[in-house]
């Protein structure tokens, strides 16, 4: 049955995670939505959770969802999703995007592995002028 249910294929949308420098000149994190497609992305609804082990003590762990939402997302445009705390890069990090583009949903989810988000590993996203982690 859920075979049936599947939506049409998400193409040229990424996640990224990326290390800004504060006001203070200390380093922030800040998770990002790209609109990579040659279309507008419209009703634009993100969920974004965390969980895992704590590295530490084994314990499972899981955040607050946190749902955010955006009217439109331009093409070649990234809009700021939320800030991150180092902390979370120990667990999944789950990035679950829906949106509209003219009269078809597109329906995506995701999830940056424990420990990927690392500032050692980070590339240059060009649309964004830094480094982070990105998911396409």
């Amino acid at each position: 049955m859920k075979e049936g249910l599947t939506g049409p294929l998400v193409e040229n949308v990424a996640v990224a995670v990326v290390q800004e420098l504060s006001e203070n000149n200390e380093f922030i994190y800040n998770a990002y939505l790209l609109n990579l497609r040659d279309d507008i992305m419209e009703g634009i609804i993100i969920s974004v959770t965390g969980y895992g082990k704590n590295p530490q003590t084994g314990e499972q762990l899981k955040t607050a969802t946190l749902r955010h939402s955006l009217e439109v997302l331009l093409p070649n445009e990234a809009a700021k999703i939320e800030p991150m705390m180092e902390e979370v890069f120990a667990i999944d990090n789950e990035f679950w995007i829906s949106f509209w583009v003219n009269d078809d949903l597109f329906d995506k989810k995701f999830v940056f592995p424990a420990g990927t988000i690392d500032p050692l590993n980070m590339e240059l996203i060009p649309l964004l002028g830094f480094k982070g982690a990105i998911l396409k």
